[in-house]
């Protein structure tokens, strides 16, 4: 007669195989953002601390950004598997000085960067006189475009070294900055401050990409794909209740503070950033080629690319988003 110990035994080793048989599933994959973790990666945390990644059989790493890590040599060397371009123009000029990567999806329909200006300045023309800081990659990104569309000069700019403190102390300046981040910090320093958004007047530019290498799309794509349904579930779960992601944003994170995050959450939903445009009716993360060739042809433009060194088909895989279709 077998006792109840004895039939504890293989119910236990059976459930200890099938835990064994679950962590073999999950397919390892790591995604390296392109700052410290903040609310504008909040669905990539958010798929991870409510278990998403491992619903699509993911084993998830999310690796922090920064202003000295170059996250595209880190992947370029085989440490990661995807990461989030600022734009999906960066991505493009890597590809071009001749970094083999591929932007598959874009979190963002709206590119959040913006210049701020003191309150009496309310549009982009009367910023012409003005003194304006900068970063030294604004010149191959947005600012042709500004020079372009507004008839600013490079002799009107200054080097921002991300310290709102220049910008406070000259009320003839505008200062680049992200409309979700450093608007919270001028606002919280006592200063009123007008943001100008870039997208609301005709930038192209997608923003928070997915991009990865050609050889990781060829070898690794049903892996990718779950990355991005997972990871645009994140986003949608996000929005909608954000403690989860801030949680382990914060412990990546010790300096991101709950107001800052309240307040970037709440520009992220009422500018519709990533649930507006193609994204109301095409899913979370969409990219099209339609859009994807203003981006291109922008840089073509500007002289920021050679045409002849890379096309505007081999910077972007829209077949692996398109059946993803997370609808806000």
């Amino acid at each position: 007669m077998r006792t109840a110990t004895s039939l504890l035994k293989p119910l236990a080793l059976a459930s200890l195989m099938a835990l064994s048989l679950q962590a073999q599933a999950e397919e390892k994959f790591t995604y390296l953002t392109n700052w410290y973790a903040q609310a504008e990666h909040g669905g990539f945390y958010q798929a991870l601390a409510t278990g998403l990644y491992k619903k699509h059989g993911l084993d998830v790493t999310i690796k922090m950004g920064g202003p000295q890590v170059n996250i595209t040599q880190i992947m370029a060397a085989g440490q990661g598997d995807c990461v989030m371009g600022s734009s999906d123009l960066q991505m493009i000029q890597m590809r071009e000085g001749g970094v083999p990567v591929t932007t598959v999806a874009s979190s963002f329909q709206k590119e959040v960067q913006v210049l701020i200006a003191h309150e009496d300045v309310t549009s982009f023309e009367q910023l012409k006189d003005k003194t304006i800081l900068i970063a030294a990659s604004a010149h191959r990104g947005y600012w042709p475009w500004l020079k372009q569309k507004y008839g600013f000069k490079d002799s009107q700019t200054r080097p921002y070294t991300f310290n709102i403190q220049p910008f406070l102390v000259d009320k003839n300046s505008a200062q680049q900055g992200y409309l979700t981040s450093e608007t919270f910090a001028i606002q919280q320093a006592g200063v009123k401050a007008n943001a100008l958004m870039f997208s609301d007047h005709g930038f192209p530019a997608y923003s928070a990409t997915v991009s990865c290498m050609d050889k990781t799309i060829q070898q690794r794509g049903p892996a990718i794909k779950a990355f991005l349904e997972a990871s645009m579930e994140g986003w949608k779960s996000y929005l909608a209740d954000p403690a989860p992601g801030n949680a382990l944003i914060k412990k990546d994170n010790p300096n991101m503070t709950d107001a800052q995050l309240a307040y970037s959450v709440e520009k992220l939903k009422d500018l519709e950033v990533l649930t507006g445009g193609d994204a109301a009716t095409m899913g979370i993360g969409v990219i099209t080629p339609e859009r994807a060739k203003k981006s291109y042809d922008f840089l073509v433009e500007a002289k920021l690319i050679d045409p002849k060194k890379v096309s505007a088909e081999a910077a972007y895989d829209f077949s692996l988003i398109r059946d993803v279709k997370v609808l806000p």
